[in-house]
C-alpha cells in the first residue's frame, strides 16, 4: 500500500538527459516521494536501472500512457522532440549544421500530441499538479529553434502548455533557458517571464538545477497556477539558490 504521507510522483521522459537526473533524485529522496518514470523503449528503461517503477509507453498513444498514470499525485512532463544533425557537417568550412526530425517524431507529434495524451491521462486519473518543463523563445515565433528541421518545436510546445494552462488542473511551466551538462547547486538561479532573461546575459542553466526547481515546484503553493522562465548567473556569481521558497515567491506570471 503507497504511504498516504509520500506523494507518488511519475517523471515521463525518464530516460532523456533531464529526465534522468529528476529519476534519480527522486529516488534518492524515498523519505519524502515515492519516484516513478515512463521511457519509451526497453533499451531507456535498462539505462536508467530498468527497476519496477519505470513503465513503458508510447506518448504518442493515448492509452499507452494511462496505466503509468494510475496512483500518481503528481506528474512531472520531460517528453521533448530531439532534433538531429544532418550528417556531413564539417565546423572547419563555416556555415550551419542542418537539423532534421525522425519520422513519428516531429514536435506536433511529441511535444503537442504527446503531451496532450499526457495532460488528459492525469487529468481522468485525479492528479494533482503536473510541472511541464518547457523552453524560453516561445513568445518569438520566428526563434531560430523553430526552423530545426521544419519543426516548429516552440510553437508546438507554447500550444501544450497552454492545453494545461486551460486544463483546470494545478499547474507549474517551467521555461528554462539553454540547458548545459553541468554541477548543479552551485549557482544562484533567476526567474523571469516573456523571455525577458533572453535579452540578458544570464540565460542558460544546467539541467541538474532544472531537475531541482522540478522537485522543488512540488512542496510550494507558490507555484501553482503559475509559469516561469528559469536561468542561472554563471558559477562564482551571486549566491548558490538554496531558498526555493523565496526564488519561487518572485513568480507573478500564471502563463
Amino acid at each position: 500500500m503507497a504511504d498516504l504521507n509520500k506523494p507518488t510522483v511519475l517523471v515521463t521522459g525518464a530516460g532523456g538527459r533531464t529526465g534522468q537526473i529528476v529519476y534519480k533524485k527522486l529516488k534518492e529522496r524515498s523519505d519524502h516521494f515515492i519516484g516513478r518514470g515512463l521511457v519509451r523503449t526497453k533499451e531507456s528503461k535498462e539505462k536508467i536501472g530498468a527497476a519496477d517503477d519505470v513503465c513503458i509507453g508510447d506518448i504518442r498513444d493515448a492509452d499507452s500512457v494511462v496505466p503509468a498514470m494510475e496512483g500518481i499525485d503528481a506528474l512531472i512532463i520531460l517528453t521533448s522532440a530531439v532534433p538531429k544533425m544532418k550528417p556531413g557537417f564539417d565546423p572547419s568550412k563555416g556555415g550551419r549544421p542542418e537539423f532534421y526530425f525522425e519520422d513519428g517524431a516531429y514536435p506536433e507529434q511529441v511535444d503537442w500530441i504527446g503531451q496532450k495524451n499526457q495532460i488528459d491521462a492525469a487529468k481522468a486519473a485525479g492528479v494533482k499538479q503536473i510541472v511541464l518543463v518547457g523552453s524560453m523563445g516561445g513568445t518569438n515565433p520566428n526563434h531560430p529553434l523553430n526552423s530545426f528541421g521544419n519543426g516548429n518545436i516552440l510553437i508546438w510546445k507554447r500550444k501544450a502548455e497552454q492545453y494545461l494552462a486551460d486544463s483546470g488542473v494545478p499547474y507549474t511551466i517551467i521555461r528554462p533557458g539553454g540547458l548545459q551538462d553541468k554541477e548543479g547547486g552551485v549557482r544562484e538561479l533567476l526567474v523571469g517571464k516573456d523571455d525577458e532573461l533572453l535579452q540578458t546575459e544570464t540565460k542558460t542553466i544546467p539541467r541538474a538545477d532544472v531537475a531541482e526547481v522540478c522537485i522543488q515546484a512540488l512542496q510550494f503553493e507558490e507555484t501553482k497556477f503559475k509559469a516561469f522562465d528559469l536561468a542561472s548567473k554563471p558559477e562564482g556569481t551571486g549566491t548558490p539558490t538554496k531558498d526555493f521558497k523565496a526564488l519561487f515567491s518572485q513568480i507573478t506570471a500564471r502563463f
